[in-house]
């Protein structure tokens, strides 16, 4: 698996952890990080960019959550944020952090990684959910695909 489809796989299962418990979640994300990645028979480089990636990840969509979650209310018109499923919101809000504020991730990149995350943790539904929502922001946002 590529580092950064890891690093996104990773960022996915500490952002649902994170939804159920509050505090400072730094010390907890690289202990969970070593743990995940510990077993890995990775390359050492491949670990350290891993970690690197889902931290900027997480660190990312913490901070901005609020307007993310603004976005994603207004693209899911009929669907309120909390009665989605956990994955599937965070799955759209790194697609929608990585949409927004990482440059250096193609647009196309960013929509179909949360896709897979979705397809991959959640339902066989949840990709086409996801990719409905993250292409109406792409749109609303004037990105190019």
């Amino acid at each position: 698996m590529r580092v950064r489809s890891r690093a996104r796989e990773l960022a996915l299962q500490f952002l649902f952890q994170l939804e159920y418990h509050d505090g400072d979640y730094r010390v907890e994300l690289d202990a969970f990080l070593d743990e995940e990645l510990r077993a890995s028979g990775a390359a050492s480089d491949a670990i350290i960019e891993t970690k690197v990636f889902a931290r900027e990840l997480v660190a990312g969509v913490w901070s901005h959550r609020d307007a993310l979650d603004a976005l994603l209310e207004k693209a899911a018109a009929n669907w309120d944020l909390q009665r989605m499923a956990a994955v599937d919101r965070n799955a759209l809000r790194i697609g929608c952090y990585e949409l927004l504020h990482a440059g250096d991730v193609p647009t196309k990149v960013a929509i179909n990684e949360a896709i897979e995350l979705g397809k991959r943790f959640s339902t066989a539904q949840s990709g086409a959910f996801i990719n409905g929502i993250l292409d109406r922001i792409r749109k609303d946002q004037g990105l190019h695909a």
